[in-house]
């Protein structure tokens, strides 16, 4: 047996019929997983996952500072009155 990466839960794959490179998907988390090694059994989230992840987070980031903005102009328009 061999636990996801991600969400660390346990994931029933027939270990003998897995080759380097081979994909997979956990059931729980639906992340995209590829076998980084066989002896011992050794799993690694897949690149496109951890892009999607980083692209999430510049997107809550450039959320943030948008709000950031439109406070300081609404400062900027009392302070005019």
């Amino acid at each position: 047996m061999v636990n996801c990466p991600q969400c660390d839960a346990v994931m029933d794959v027939d270990e003998e019929e897995l080759d380097e490179g081979d994909a997979l998907v956990c059931e729980e988390c639906g992340a995209n997983l590829s076998v980084s090694g066989v002896s011992p059994l050794e799993l690694s989230a897949d690149s496109s996952d951890e892009e999607d992840e980083d692209d999430e987070d510049f997107d809550d980031d450039y959320d943030e500072e948008d709000d950031e903005d439109e406070d300081e102009e609404d400062e900027e328009d009392e302070d005019d009155e």
